[in-house]
């Protein structure tokens, strides 16, 4: 995990025996979840364990991500995962963490670089507004989509926040009708 700044910035996280995680900035117990959170905001994190006072952070974050995976979450593929584990012990093992850290800031630039395009792309042209638009209901139907996968969520919340999302859509469908059709006038 990246530092976001000085070692100030960082937050300590000490597990407890009972594998409980405690948040020594808030003062309060946390689970897994939270450090996910955390990460997805950018906050730099270490996990300490208690006892010992040995850095544990590699092995939490390993286990945040085989919880990820548990939940339907899946990212790694199962050839990735058995060449990563052969990878151990081999000669060339000490290369793979830097290549993996320069593989994932390359995607992450790309991804920036593709976001920038999209939204100058969108920005300009008399179908600019119509592809936000567009986009907008792309985002939001994804957003249906994932926050009906999430487990725990009772079939009463996942169809009233259906039903509000289909509405949301049909109301800017309706303005994006009206565009295009003051636009071909």
């Amino acid at each position: 995990m990246a530092k976001s700044g000085s070692d100030s910035d960082t937050v300590i996280i000490k597990k407890y025996a009972n594998r409980r995680l405690y948040n020594t900035e808030s003062s309060s117990y946390i689970t897994l979840d939270h450090l996910g959170d955390m990460i997805r905001d950018k906050r730099d994190f270490q996990v300490i364990d208690a006892k010992s006072g040995d850095d544990i952070t590699r092995s939490v974050l390993t286990q945040i991500i085989m919880e990820e995976e548990s939940q339907g979450q899946n990212m790694l593929p199962v050839s990735f995962l058995r060449d990563l584990i052969g990878m151990y012990g081999n000669s060339m093992s000490a290369m793979v963490p830097q290549y993996l850290e320069a593989s994932m800031e390359a995607f992450q630039r790309n991804q920036a670089k593709f976001r920038d395009a999209m939204e100058g792309a969108l920005g300009s042209g008399p179908f600019g507004e119509i592809a936000r638009r567009n986009m907008e209901m792309f985002e939001a139907a994804a957003g249906a989509f994932q926050q009906s996968m999430k487990p725990g969520a009772s079939a009463s919340d996942e169809d009233s926040h259906r039903d509000a999302e289909v509405e949301a859509l049909k109301d800017q469908l309706a303005q994006l009708q009206e565009q295009i059709e003051k636009l071909s006038k």
